[in-house]
């Protein structure tokens, strides 16, 4: 029969991989917790309507990215292409902001159909936080905080920069949007396929291209930092101040933008040059409208979102040490009756200590096989039960990381061995 592959864009995880994502998500989750950010899980298919309101229709997400389909009642529903609005409609169906100033976080897949390169999936995972209900730039800084100190805990910190801009209210965004026109409009001959449409739909969107030409012809556009309302741009020196007192570098980048339509004040992204074009590994920003926009109470807004793909690829890049992870131990069992006894050491073992894998061998080969087998799936110890352990009701433990010689114990003994290993 034809062998079936994978859809192109959608990648398995599989095991030699998992410790780098394990380790990246458990560190996010333990930074999210500490700051008070409670867990909301989200479905992937959300009605595409959501999308179209929220994240606006003139994006390339709406226009070209989504995985749409009309289900067997006629309505169109769209496999989530980001989290924030799907976020927004649970917490107002769920009456959260209402009763509350919920501080939210998840973690799962998104969708996108988009060519598919370094860092940049179909099927890609985000790791997002979002904060309803306080005004001002405060909010914008503990999420800076926050995503700040998930890098300190991946080790990080020196190979990730914050860039931070300021996209003002409704007012500022026309006026600058207009300007923009009016300047591209000039250079019309020189634009790609993409910006000439965006000129019309939404120019902001050109200041986020990544083809070099049209980098080179934003050295003269109009900056948005000129056309700032008073408001934001006390809201900005704020978050400015409070950035500087907790010592977060940052550059203030008067090109940066976000591909979503919602946001509005702060906007800002982590990027590494690690990564190559595909640079950003976090971004977000203000989307004060956006509760309003999907049928709730005017609320303020701000959030995050972190690519896991690309944190994983600079865990890679920056050999963060993901692979200290925990001390494995396999057993050698040679002959049915010693694996059967093999079963229930286990067993006392993993009930006695937390931090050590315990793994059998079924397999009832040789011991030289089985311990070939053991140095190859990185084990540290290598537990055998052969005729005279059983004759003597005793273990051997072999480090398999030196020259020393096997011990031969009793299992108190080496339980209390184990639990000394660091």
């Amino acid at each position: 029969m034809t062998k079936i592959n994978k859809v192109r864009g959608m990648n398995d995880l599989v095991p030699r991989e998992i410790d780098a994502w394990q380790m990246a998500e458990g560190s996010i989750k333990k930074i999210f917790k500490n700051y008070g950010f409670k867990e909301i899980r989200l479905p992937i298919i959300e009605k595409t309507d959501l999308f179209t309101r929220g994240v606006g229709q003139a994006t390339d997400i709406v226009n070209k990215e989504m995985y749409s389909f009309e289900d067997k009642g006629g309505e169109s529903l769209s496999l989530r292409p980001e989290g924030t609005a799907g976020c927004v409609r649970a917490a107002l169906d769920n009456d959260l902001i209402r009763v509350d100033s919920p501080r939210l976080w998840y973690m799962g897949p998104m969708f996108r159909y988009e060519r598919p390169q370094k860092g940049r999936s179909r099927q890609f995972h985000q790791a997002s936080a979002e904060s309803f209900g306080i005004e001002g730039p405060y909010s914008d800084a503990e999420l800076i905080l926050v995503s700040s100190n998930i890098w300190k805990e991946l080790g990080l910190s020196k190979t990730i920069d914050l860039e931070i801009n300021s996209l003002g209210n409704k007012e500022t965004r026309d006026s600058y949007k207009k300007s923009l026109k009016e300047y591209f409009m000039d250079l019309k001959n020189e634009l790609d396929e993409d910006s000439l449409r965006q000129l019309n739909d939404n120019p902001l969107r050109i200041l986020d291209s990544k083809v070099i030409e049209i980098k080179n012809l934003l050295e003269g556009a109009p900056v948005i930092s000129d056309y700032l309302d008073l408001e934001s741009k006390e809201h900005q020196l704020v978050l400015k101040e409070i950035l500087d007192s907790n010592k977060i570098d940052y550059i203030e980048n008067p090109r940066l933008v976000r591909g979503l339509d919602y946001y509005n004040k702060t906007v800002f992204e982590w990027k590494s040059s690690q990564l190559g074009s595909q640079d950003t590994v976090c971004g977000g920003g203000r989307y004060d409208s956006l509760v309003e926009e999907l049928g709730g109470r005017s609320c303020p807004a701000a959030g995050f979102s972190i690519g896991l793909e690309r944190l994983v690829l600079l865990l890679e890049e920056t050999e963060t040490s993901f692979n200290q992870k925990a001390k494995r131990c396999s057993f050698v069992a040679l002959g049915e009756e010693a694996i059967v006894k093999s079963i229930s050491i286990a067993e006392q073992l993993r009930n006695e200590i937390r931090n050590i894998e315990f793994v059998l061998n079924f397999e009832n080969t040789s011991a030289s096989s089985q311990l070939k087998k053991a140095i190859k799936s990185n084990s540290n110890y290598a537990l055998i039960v052969g005729e005279q352990e059983l004759k003597d009701n005793t273990i051997g433990l072999k480090d398999l990381s030196s020259e020393t010689e096997q011990q031969t114990l009793n299992i108190k003994d080496l339980i209390e061995q184990l639990k000394n290993i660091n």
